[in-house]
């Protein structure tokens, strides 16, 4: 499917399947996560389990899957010792999505997104980032457009947003993804603060959520909501962008959580569960539905039926 087509397809209202996880299914198939920079260098060295993943996800029905390229700006490679590699880590990334796109069942068009978020180097064993390495504002901006214009290069037809919750940082990927002319869907992410209200993830202080989502008025979006957050973190997070933001809303929770290098598959909430999540934010107006870290095909499957359900009244 061309992105146009499926751009007219949210327009009217269509509901459209997103992929699982692509990082996290890597580490749960057996792949080794590198101890400064994550999930992105595994595509090295893997890139035909990438490819697999990526059927697998089509094969249940996602209509978009994203490139394994969530952590492989050069802000998380260079300090891993792959600074001269991101463009070939990137380019590949996008060729082993293109390669399961290709090979769809006749009849199933398949979008192929690049994902593009502000990640900076973690500190080991948590899921903070690491003060002591993180880049200047400028720096960031320069990485960001370095990566954007390789998802672009590479064949990527939509750039994904993933994990904004820092202002600043947001709004220098933003102006990257929007320097390429490539579609974008932006993706916040969210956490409660300690009134229990939802706000920023970001937790060096407590930033409410409209410190993201103002970004979006004007920045030709085509979607945006609510990613690598909690299921019940989701519907708050969804009104408070829907307060900014016209166009299609998304969800893409996750389950479990994050020790760098390592996603820990703890309490991972049951697809059947999910489920009931899904079908509610369709009922709530959401039309972008799919799962993030520590989630698997059996949640899309999942979301599959969320969305037969929603459509059959």
């Amino acid at each position: 499917m061309s992105y146009a087509k499926l751009k007219r397809r949210l327009e009217d209202g269509a509901v459209v399947i997103l992929d699982g996880a692509t990082g996290t299914e890597l580490q749960r198939r057996g792949v080794d996560m590198d101890p400064a920079a994550w999930c992105g260098v595994a595509t090295l060295e893997n890139d035909e389990i990438l490819s697999a993943i990526h059927r697998d996800y089509i094969a249940v029905g996602a209509e978009v899957i994203t490139a394994n390229t969530f952590a492989s700006s050069r802000l998380m490679l260079s300090p891993a010792g792959y600074g001269d590699r991101v463009a070939e880590i990137n380019r590949r990334a996008v060729e082993a999505a293109l390669r399961a796109r290709d090979s769809a069942p006749e009849g199933r068009d398949v979008v192929v997104a690049g994902s593009l978020s502000h990640m900076a180097p973690i500190t080991e064993g948590s899921s903070k980032t690491d003060l002591s390495a993180l880049p200047s504002d400028a720096e960031m901006s320069e990485a960001f457009h370095e990566l954007a214009g390789i998802l672009k290069d590479a064949g990527a037809e939509l750039i994904i947003l993933e994990m904004m919750y820092h202002p600043v940082r947001a709004r220098l990927a933003l102006e990257a993804a929007q320097a390429t002319g490539l579609p974008i869907w932006f993706g916040l992410s969210a956490r409660r603060g300690d009134d229990g209200e939802v706000i920023s993830f970001y937790h060096r202080e407590e930033l409410p959520l409209s410190a993201v989502t103002d970004l979006l008025p004007g920045a030709g979006v085509d979607a945006a909501g609510c990613m690598h957050s909690g299921a019940d973190l989701i519907a708050a997070a969804q009104a408070e962008t829907r307060k900014s933001f016209g166009g299609a809303l998304m969800a893409y929770p996750d389950s479990g959580y994050f020790e760098m290098p390592d996603w820990r598959f703890v309490d991972v909430i049951d697809p059947q569960r999910m489920e009931g999540f899904f079908l509610d934010w369709l009922e709530q107006g959401t039309r972008i539905v799919g799962a993030c870290c520590g989630l698997t095909v059996e949640h899309i499957k999942a979301a599959v039926r969320a969305r037969d359900r929603f459509l059959g009244g």
